[in-house]
């Protein structure tokens, strides 16, 4: 009876999703593995995509497929695994499986799952913070993991100008930016929607009739209260530290953390800081920078905001320029490569140990390194080792 009850909820939700854009993950993912876990953080559209997916492949009707929501009830007093090899029993191929954190067991929950029903694929999606590849994790060996970001510049753009322009990768872009620059620019005008993409295109709620500033701010307290304190398992007496600890850093950011100073205004350790940034991080609301060689629990170099539309809402009237140009360079290549702090002057960051980066505007003028590459603010197009900054927007 279960099932059957979920198949009405499926294929009411299969037939009412709408993605406003094709996710490039979508081709990313091997589907024909056993268990798929899709992490990432609040807001950047998990469970459309588990539905766009049973929509492209299965389609409504196909009772081969069922999406569950584990906030549902039932799953407080009846086993996941139960419910699989139900599912199963009755024609089930693929079960798409969100918010499993929800449960309190999650992890062997699916591992149980895995080994029961062992012609059963899994699809399920959770938070950022989770660590699926921890050996600790039961399902570490068995499970493999893809992260669903926030909207690339790219997205957004073909969103707004109902275009369908194709992703680059870093090497395209060092190499052939003028060409790629003219191919995009001969059908739209890049640098009219980048500045709307800054403030909030990264992170889908600018599709929905609500304020953005306070859907994102929501996020982003259900982050901390959600994904940091259930997932890390932190007794909620320390989110006031946890939320003040944030907001310092943010208010500052991109910025040089003083750990002392933290620890004394937050009144906590500074190990416990630093298990706290390391936690924000996991969380997808900061970056942390480190010199190439160091990693936590060192001392980050630099502390960035993750995306920088979480810039507008932490501190909107004292968003600097440069600060928004870093912020988004470092997000957005990100995904792909390591970046660690340049260690000469004016170098932001050093991609892969091997490409050093120059963040700036057309205001530059200092003479430049032909060693160096320069992402530049403000620029259509580039040259030699110049390349506009909105450009690194198209590596996914």
């Amino acid at each position: 009876m279960a099932v059957e009850e979920f198949f009405k909820t499926h294929k009411y939700l299969v037939e009412h999703v709408k993605s406003p854009v094709r996710r490039l993950l979508m081709n990313e993912i091997n589907w024909n593995d056993r268990l798929i876990g899709i992490k990432g953080c609040r807001g950047v559209g998990k469970t459309t995509f588990l539905l766009e997916y049973a929509k492209q492949h299965f389609g409504p009707e196909d009772r081969s497929c069922l999406y569950v929501n584990l906030n549902n009830f039932y799953f407080t007093t009846h086993s996941l695994a139960d419910f699989a090899e139900q599912f199963r029993k009755s024609g089930g191929k693929t079960l798409l499986i969100d918010q499993v954190f929800k449960l309190p067991d999650w992890a062997n929950a699916l591992r149980e799952c895995y080994d029961r029903v062992s012609d059963l694929q899994i699809v399920f999606t959770g938070s950022s913070v989770m660590r699926l590849r921890d050996e600790q994790c039961p399902i570490h060996d068995v499970v493999h993991s893809y992260n669903l970001r926030g909207f690339s510049f790219r997205e957004y753009l073909n969103l707004q100008t109902e275009m369908n322009f194709q992703a680059y990768s870093l090497e395209e872009i060092l190499k052939n930016h003028q060409d790629i620059v003219a191919s995009i620019t001969s059908k739209v005008k890049p640098l009219a929607y980048f500045q709307s993409y800054l403030h909030h295109g990264f992170v889908p709620y600018f599709l929905e009739k609500r304020n953005f500033s306070e859907n994102l701010l929501k996020t982003m307290n259900m982050t901390l209260e959600v994904d940091v304190l259930l997932i890390k398992q932190i007794e909620l007496k320390y989110l006031p530290k946890i939320r003040k600890l944030f907001y310092l850093v943010a208010k500052e950011a991109p910025t040089v953390v003083n750990v002392s100073q933290l620890s004394s205004e937050v009144n906590i350790s500074r190990a416990t800081v630093m298990l706290y940034l390391k936690y924000l991080s996991d969380a997808r609301l900061l970056n942390l920078l480190f010199y190439e060689g160091d990693s936590f629990p060192k001392k980050p170099a630099m502390v960035y905001m993750q995306n920088s539309n979480l810039m507008h809402v932490i501190n909107p009237d004292n968003v600097k320029g440069q600060a928004q140009r870093e912020t988004f360079f470092y997000n957005t290549c990100y995904k792909d490569h390591h970046l660690y702090k340049g260690k000469k002057k004016d170098v932001a960051f050093i991609i892969d140990g091997q490409w050093p980066f120059v963040i700036t505007d057309t205001s530059y003028r200092q003479k430049m390194n032909p060693d160096t590459f320069y992402a530049v603010d403000k620029m259509e197009s580039g040259h030699d080792n110049v390349i506009p900054l909105w450009l690194f927007g198209f590596l996914y």
